[in-house]
C-alpha cells in the first residue's frame, strides 16, 4: 500500500446559470465567457467526485481513497463515526449573478426523505464588490402560512435579512437558516458532504436549458427555521502567524491561518484529515513526521506548493508539518478545516 502523502486534485468545475469567469482565473487558467459557479476543492459527492493529481494515487478518486485507506486518510475518530463516508465537501464559489434563495435540511429530515446527509455549511467571503449583498436568515417572524404566500407572489425577499458583506466576513449556515449569495462575491464554502438543497425562489429566471428551475416549496416549509435570531455574522479576531478558530463545532472546524514566514503545525492530536484551501498568496507545506505508518515512515512526496485558488488534503497519517508563504512581500492566507470531535 502506498504510502499517504499531501494530496492534490484535478480541476472540477460546475457550470451555473449564475457563475462568473474568475475561478479559472485564479487558477491561473485561460478565462473564457462558461459561467463557472463552483470549484468543487475536495468532494466525495458521488457524481462529482475529486480525483488525485499528484504522486504515485495520481488518477485515484477520494471515495476510492477512503475505502482503500480508512483511519490512514480519516483518521481513528472520523473512521468510527463516518465510517468510509468522507464527510466533508469545500468550495469556492464565483456568483457573477444572484443565487436563488434556498435552505437545507438538517440531518434528520434529509435521512427520512432521501437517505442522504442534511447540510450545514459556512461561508467565508473572499472577494465582495462594493455594496454587495447576501440574505441569511429572517429579518421578521412569520408563519408557515405566510411564507407560502410570499413564494406564489414573488415577496419573500422582503423578509430575509440583507446583510452587505466585505472580503473577511464569515456566516454560519445551520441547516434550516434560510440564505441566497448575491451576484459580485466570491468565497469559500465549506459544508457536510451533500447536495441536497430545497430552492424557494429564483426571481423567475430561466436556467442554462431556457426552462424554469424547478423549486421545492412544500420541501421547504417543513425544512426551515423561522426563528429570527439577533446576529447572524460570526465573529473572530485575526492574528498573524497563529491559526484563530473562526468556528468549532461537531460538523467541523474552521480556523484562519494567516502567514508571513514559516509556521510550524501539530496535527496529530485533531485525529483527522486537515483541508487547506488558499485564499491569497502562495505557500508550501512539508511534511516533519508521520503516524501510522509503524516507524513513522516518510511518504515518497513531503512537500507540495499551494497556489491561491487551489486546495489540498493532508493525511490523518500526517503528525506535524511547517507551512511557509513563498510571496516574500505579503501575507498568504489560508482556511484550515477539520473535524475534531473532542477539540471544538
Amino acid at each position: 500500500m502506498e504510502t499517504l502523502y499531501p494530496l492534490l486534485f484535478e480541476d472540477n468545475f460546475h457550470v451555473l446559470v449564475w457563475g462568473g469567469n474568475r475561478l479559472k482565473s485564479i487558477k491561473g487558467l485561460p478565462a473564457d465567457d462558461v459561467p463557472i459557479g463552483e470549484s468543487w476543492e475536495v468532494s466525495a459527492v458521488e457524481k462529482s467526485k475529486s480525483v488525485v493529481k499528484n504522486g504515485a494515487l495520481k488518477g485515484m478518486d477520494l471515495n476510492t481513497l477512503t475505502r482503500e485507506y480508512g483511519t490512514l486518510l480519516l483518521g481513528e475518530s472520523v473512521f468510527k463515526r463516518y465510517g468510509e463516508n468522507f464527510p466533508l465537501l469545500v468550495k469556492f464559489i464565483d456568483a457573477a449573478k444572484d443565487l436563488s434563495v434556498q435552505v437545507h435540511p438538517n440531518n434528520e429530515i434529509a435521512m427520512r426523505r432521501h437517505n442522504l446527509f442534511g447540510k450545514s455549511e459556512l461561508w467565508y467571503i473572499m472577494k465582495a464588490e462594493p455594496d454587495s449583498k447576501i440574505y441569511v436568515g429572517f429579518n421578521t417572524p412569520i408563519s408557515k402560512y405566510e411564507y407560502t404566500q410570499r413564494i406564489e407572489n414573488g415577496t419573500i425577499c422582503e423578509v430575509l435579512q440583507e446583510h452587505r458583506v466585505k472580503a473577511g466576513d464569515v456566516f454560519y449556515i445551520p441547516a434550516g437558516r434560510v440564505h441566497a449569495i448575491c451576484g459580485g462575491i466570491m468565497l469559500a464554502e465549506i459544508q457536510q458532504t451533500s447536495d441536497l438543497t430545497y430552492r424557494i425562489f429564483d426571481y423567475n429566471r430561466p436556467g442554462l436549458d431556457g426552462k424554469p428551475r424547478e423549486l421545492h416549496t412544500e420541501w421547504a416549509r417543513d425544512a426551515l427555521d423561522y426563528t429570527v435570531y439577533n446576529e447572524y455574522k460570526t465573529c473572530y479576531e485575526r492574528k498573524l502567524n497563529d491559526a484563530v478558530s473562526v468556528i468549532a463545532n461537531d460538523l467541523f472546524v474552521v480556523n484562519l491561518f494567516e502567514v508571513n514566514g514559516p509556521v510550524d503545525r501539530t496535527l496529530y492530536r485533531h485525529d483527522s484529515f486537515v483541508i487547506y484551501m488558499c485564499l491569497e498568496g502562495n505557500c508550501s507545506i512539508k511534511i516533519k513526521s508521520t503516524k501510522g505508518f509503524g516507524d513513522g515512515v516518510m511518504p515518497d512526496i513531503t512537500e507540495i506548493s499551494l497556489t491561491e485558488g487551489n486546495s489540498c488534503l493532508i493525511p490523518a497519517s500526517v503528525a506535524d508539518l511547517v507551512v511557509t508563504p513563498c510571496n516574500s512581500d505579503g501575507i498568504t492566507r489560508l482556511l484550515e478545516v477539520y473535524i475534531d470531535d473532542n477539540g471544538y
